[in-house]
């Protein structure tokens, strides 16, 4: 059984944190499932595009933390190409809810 979440905000929550949760979640699932290629570039996205704050780490934490007790539990690993799929959605929506900052030139 694969994990179904959408990738758009959900719950009320602000459409930031939404997209970092789903990057999360993506991340729980890459660990999980041994997914090294897809954990490292879930890492660069979180780096590059979530806020420095409290609120933002717990989300992103929450998401990984609720897919890999999900695919421990029992939820069978998606195949790879479901898996890029699931990343480039959760990466276009990161893209248009939290740009990354622009390097500031001197």
């Amino acid at each position: 059984m694969a994990l179904g979440f959408s990738v758009h905000a959900t719950d009320e929550i602000e459409p930031g944190l939404a997209a970092i949760r789903n990057l999360g979640r993506l991340n729980g699932q890459a660990l999980a499932c041994a997914q090294k290629d897809t954990a490292a570039w879930i890492r660069v996205l979180m780096l590059t595009h979530a806020p420095k704050t409290r609120s933002y780490g717990e989300a992103y934490e929450a998401g990984t933390q609720e897919a890999f007790a999900a695919h421990t539990g029992g939820a069978a690993c998606p195949d790879s190409g479901t898996s890029a799929a699931r990343l480039e959605e959760v990466t276009q929506r990161l893209r248009a809810v939290l740009p990354a900052a622009k390097p500031v030139s001197n």
